[in-house]
């Protein structure tokens, strides 16, 4: 992962906050990017415990100086 760094890839964490995805990942490997589970996202809103999830992941993401991503709905029929 250190090697495909230096070649400029970024790399991601898919699927943050669920699985296998765990915060000791952050220390173990040279992540970029946190990929924020479609499922916290999709129930933002009728949902305050997904909005502080959401909030959190964010928080930890900024305070790592790591990039967010919001996993929605996929687009279709383009």
């Amino acid at each position: 992962m250190k090697q495909l760094k230096i070649l400029g890839f970024k790399l991601s964490l898919d699927d943050f906050g669920t699985g296998f995805s765990s915060l000791n990942y952050l220390k173990q490997f040279p992540i970029d990017i946190l990929k924020i589970d479609r499922s916290f996202i999709m129930g933002m809103h009728e949902s305050t415990v997904d909005q502080s999830i959401v909030r959190s992941i964010i928080n930890v993401a900024n305070n790592l100086k790591l990039s967010v991503v919001a996993k929605g709905e996929e687009l279709s029929n383009i």
